[in-house]
Parts: structure tokens; sequence; C-alpha cells
């Protein structure tokens, strides 16, 4: 997540159309690891929204950065703050919660004592270790997914996928027990354990998208496409699919508005991008604001 220098994206954001872009390493990277990011965050996202959790996924923004930065005080890899971090909150939240499910009380009593514990790391690491990468605090809030090499972007794209295939494989029964959680545990499905493995998968989401659009923004790309796609079905297995793919159209439209406006942040092009298109759903008036999600596949 180093920072890609300033004039080296002014002199990309010169080339000839579109397809220009993909000649420049730095976009390669940037799309292989947003396209997986993004499939990963629409996929989550929907079903943060769907069991009403998703001051979770706000709250592990909070986390994302804390753990960031706990790392670079360290003097560690910030991935690795960032996995530790986001798991390990995503799972005491769980714990701490009702059956694997996380409540608002509970996530309003980390999210104070975390954002005390970020302000902490973030002064130990200005006052100790700033000179090594002194822009390292500013990527973790706001992204940085035009500085990914070619192996940081490799490996967020193989995690993200990891999380696609993990959440498609838990599609059905983690969709009954949103929808109907008595009956979901009276027919055996495993709702606690559900629930656990679903915020593992929220947290390791939290951690990679963290670096598309930072700490500050991740919200967004977690809640934005999954509130559209409610907005706009209302069955679950197509409202997952679309979410997934508005995610993924608004990571591409906000990197190519980014590649096209060099002095605009690749974060706030793909947040833009998701913000229009929810926006976008309210003239879609017929289908009304809180449509409950119908149970059938």
């Amino acid at each position: 997540m180093t920072g890609h220098p300033a004039a080296v994206l002014l002199a990309a954001g010169g080339g000839h159309g579109w397809l220009a872009a993909f000649t420049h390493p730095y976009f390669l990277h940037a799309f292989l690891a947003g396209s997986a990011i993004a499939l990963a965050a629409g996929l989550t996202g929907y079903f943060l929204v769907l069991r009403a959790q998703v001051f979770t996924g706000d709250a592990l923004s909070h986390v994302a950065f804390t753990g960031a930065l706990a790392a670079l005080a360290g003097g560690y890899d910030l991935r690795l703050g960032l996995f530790a971090g986001t798991v390990a909150v995503a799972l005491l939240i769980g714990t701490i919660g009702r059956k694997g499910r996380a409540d608002d009380v509970v996530i309003g009593s980390v999210f104070a004592w975390i954002l005390g514990l970020g302000s902490f790391f973030l002064t130990l690491y200005t006052t100790s270790r700033s000179a090594a990468n002194g822009g390292a605090g500013v990527n973790v809030l706001f992204g940085s997914i035009f500085g990914l090499s070619a192996g940081q972007a490799l490996t967020a794209a193989l995690i993200a996928a990891g999380i696609c295939v993990a959440l498609l494989a838990i599609a059905r029964p983690l969709l009954f027990a949103s929808l109907d959680e008595t009956v979901a545990a009276a027919r055996g499905v495993p709702v606690r354990m559900l629930g656990f493995g679903f915020l593992v998968l929220v947290g390791a989401c939290a951690a990679e998208a963290t670096q598309a659009v930072g700490a500050l923004l991740l919200l967004g790309l977690l809640a934005a496409p999954a509130g559209a796609a409610m907005r706009l079905t209302d069955r679950p297995m197509r409202g997952l699919a679309l979410s997934a793919g508005l995610g993924l159209g608004e990571m591409w439209a906000g990197l190519a508005l980014s590649y096209a406006v060099p002095t605009l942040p690749p974060s706030f092009g793909i947040m833009a991008a998701a913000t229009l298109v929810y926006a976008l759903t309210f003239l879609k008036g017929a289908r009304g604001r809180g449509r409950s999600v119908q149970p059938a596949l």
C-alpha cells in the first residue's frame, strides 16, 4: 500500500482513451485487485444490509485503521494489522452478541474503545516511525489502490476471490438464517456458527477493501451497492448477484474517472460512482423504501 507518485499519475492520465489505461502497470494492478475486492464487498455488503449489521461494517472500518497503525507502529507490514485486527474484533463482536450476530450496544462499546486505541497508535507511529513512510497513515485512511505492486495486487485478488467463494458456499443457509433465525435453527441450520463465519468474512473483506477506498470510505463500498440492489429487487439471490455486479461496475467507473482526471483520488471516484448509483435508485419509486426481502430463492 505504498503511495503512487503524483507525477506518474499525472503523466499516466494523459493517455489516449480508456484502453490506454491498461498499458500502465499501476492501473492493471488496481484493476485486478479492485475488481476482486468490489465483488467481495458487494456479496458481503448484501448480507450486512439484509442482517441489519451495517453498523458492524462501520465499526470494522475503524478497526482497520487502528490495526494498520498498530502494525506500522510496531514495524510490521500494515496488512498484518489489518487482517488480525478486523477478524479478531469481528469475532469479539459476535461472541459478545446474540447467536453470533452483533448488536448495536456491543458494537457501540467496541467502537469507542477502538477509536481511542487508534488515536494512541497514530501518535506512537507519527512520533517514532513516521520518517520511514510518512504517507502510510494517510494511505490507510483514504486508500492507495494505484500504489499496489504486482505481488500486492495478486494477493489482494486471491484473498478477495476466496471471500467470494466462501460466501457463495454458505449463501443459502446464511440467507435462511438471516430471514428467519428461529425457523432456521429449528431446521438444524447452525445459526451461531454461520454468524461467526460470516463475521470472519466481513472482517477479511474490510481489511481488503481498505486498500481500495481506505478506512474512512470502507462502509460506502460495503453498503452502497447492497442498498441499491435491495431497492431494485426483492429476490434474494438476484439481489446478491446484482449487489456484486453493481460493486464491480462502480469500481471500474471510479478507476476510469480517476484515470481520466488524475487530480481525483481513486477512492473518491469509486465512492462517487457508488453514491450516484444508489441515488438513482430513488427514481425507481415503484419499489418504495424499506421494502422487505422475500424468502423465495
